[in-house]
């Protein structure tokens, strides 16, 4: 791949470990994963044993014969036309700004619960789910069923804004999941998938109920103070909103302390100021609760909802109480998010007017297979249990890598709620004092995280990395992942900083297998 990090690894060329993962051989059984709630299902035949690969060490077993899928860089079927080939060939066809793929070298072709198999045969654990979108993993028998069933039924895959069978069914489960307080009061707009697009709704939501325009989205220190200043009592006019992340993970998995969350409810309650909560990537069981507001007891007026509530496939929507639902805010959000003017009586006049932004009325709202699957996920969440499950392993990831952290200098923070982890990378003081070599060596914590985003790849295992310096490891494997799986994860990635270490200190890396192909 021109220009990546990895240049040599992408293609099939070079060295690389290739591990084979436990959940290709379930404990047990043969085929599915020995997941939570997961029905098994007889192997596939003609697919080579995954080995006796240990839960306790967690170590690369290279392989060594070829997957019998892979012929040749120019196979057709479901590995598509020179799959092989793809990531020498993106950089002549996709523009530059595509960094995800440069930065993760690897060319899914299959996947399912925790693994990917890349175009070569190799197979990955995958602790990214998505960004988040993967509650249940890759494919999971439950989703697939769900999609299947509508595919077969013959029902309309694009509905917009009416509503369906579907559209009823993922509202009616949704609601089962809701803090209680909101729940008997919520009301769901569906918006466009975009990232942005929930926000912008909810923004204009509060906006249009209140007759205020700022909105204090809450990014800084967490203490009563930084409350206080979100809504001033005696400064003017208050907001129309406060808008915040529980765990805000694109800034490197800070939590929101629960005290100072219950703080700022009350302060906004007693002065009509709405509490937006945006659970994008929290929602759905990730933190070890269904909502991340629930660990607080905290009930928010609005809830922003995507990634994983789609079931793998693109859907947001915004969840609201329905005192912000007068005729008035209604008609005036109405008027704000699809941009045409209205009379009195609620009648369009008039030419559109146009506004950045206005993403309440996007076209692919409410896709009926996405409804399908976030519905089947979300009841599989719920039934199964999978946010306590969740809550249990990530304790013992935290307690993992604080090991991690006492051991290795370079590992400067380690937090996260349940399966939403961040492991802080950073230099020692003086640790690239003018030694010799020092200058080819990983000294910032970005450099640092990125080399232990590469040694983890080496070792099976994809993770990804967020924070404004880019220098924090996240971990956010599906909500199904097992022990045994858990245990591979972790000593994969302690292995991975080992190596970094090492290298930060001058010595050589380890030696990594050849893979023939």
């Amino acid at each position: 791949m021109a220009g990546s990090a990895y240049e040599g690894f992408a293609g099939g060329d070079g060295e690389i470990a290739a591990p084979r993962s436990m959940e290709w051989e379930g404990p047990g059984r043969r085929g599915r994963p020995g997941c939570p709630g997961c029905p098994g299902r007889p192997g596939r035949p003609g697919r080579e044993e995954a080995g006796p690969e240990s839960g306790e060490s967690g170590r690369v077993r290279p392989v060594n014969v070829r997957s019998e899928a892979v012929r040749s860089e120019d196979d057709a079927g479901p590995r598509g036309a020179g799959s092989r080939g793809a990531p020498r060939r993106q950089p002549t066809r996709e523009t530059a700004a595509r960094t995800y793929p440069r930065a993760l070298p690897v060319v899914p072709v299959r996947a399912r619960g925790l693994t990917v198999e890349d175009a070569a045969g190799r197979r990955y654990l995958d602790c990214s789910s998505g960004s988040g979108a993967l509650a249940l993993g890759h494919n999971h028998p439950v989703v697939l069923e769900a999609i299947r069933r509508v595919l077969d039924s013959g029902a309309p895959l694009h509905a917009m804004g009416l509503t369906t069978p579907v559209e009823d069914a993922f509202v009616t489960e949704l609601l089962r999941t809701l803090p209680p307080r909101l729940s008997a009061h919520a009301r769901v707009r569906f918006c466009g998938p975009g990232g942005t697009d929930p926000v912008d709704t909810a923004v204009a939501l509060a906006r249009a109920a209140t007759g205020r325009a700022p909105v204090v989205t809450v990014t800084g220190a967490h203490h009563r103070a930084a409350a206080e200043a979100c809504c001033p009592a005696d400064a003017g006019e208050p907001p129309a909103g406060v808008l915040l992340e529980p765990v805000r993970g694109a800034d490197g998995v800070l939590t929101v302390p629960d005290a100072w969350l219950r703080d700022l409810r009350r302060i906004t309650a007693e002065r009509s100021v709405p509490l937006i909560a945006d659970e994008t990537e929290t929602g759905v069981g990730r933190t070890g609760a269904f909502w991340a507001v629930d660990h607080s007891g905290v009930t928010p007026d609005v809830l922003i909802l995507s990634k994983a509530i789609g079931g793998s496939l693109p859907l947001a929507a915004v969840v609201h109480h329905d005192a912000l639902d007068g005729h008035d805010a209604l008609n005036a959000l109405d008027d704000r998010l699809d941009g045409h003017r209205y009379d009195s009586d609620g009648h369009r006049t008039g030419f559109p007017r146009y506004r950045a932004g206005a993403s309440g009325a996007a076209t692919f709202r409410g896709n009926q297979l996405a409804l399908a699957a976030g519905a089947a996920t979300l009841a599989h969440v719920r039934e199964q249990r999978l946010a306590e499950h969740a809550a249990t392993l990530g304790g013992r990831i935290l307690s993992r890598l604080r090991d991690l952290a006492a051991e290795f200098a370079c590992v400067a923070d380690v937090r996260g709620r349940g399966l939403m982890i961040g492991m802080e990378l950073a230099p020692p003081d003086g640790a690239l004092d003018g030694t010799p070599g020092a200058a080819d060596r990983p000294h910032t914590g970005s450099e640092l995280a990125a080399a232990v985003q590469r040694e983890c790849l080496h070792r099976g295992l994809i993770v990804d990395l967020t924070g404004p310096a880019r220098n924090v490891v996240r971990l956010l494997p599906p909500l199904i992942v097992t022990e045994e799986q858990t245990s591979a994860v972790l000593d994969r990635l302690a292995d991975a900083v080992q190596a970094v270490d090492r290298r930060r200190d001058g010595h050589a890396p380890p030696h990594r297998a050849h893979v023939p192909h």
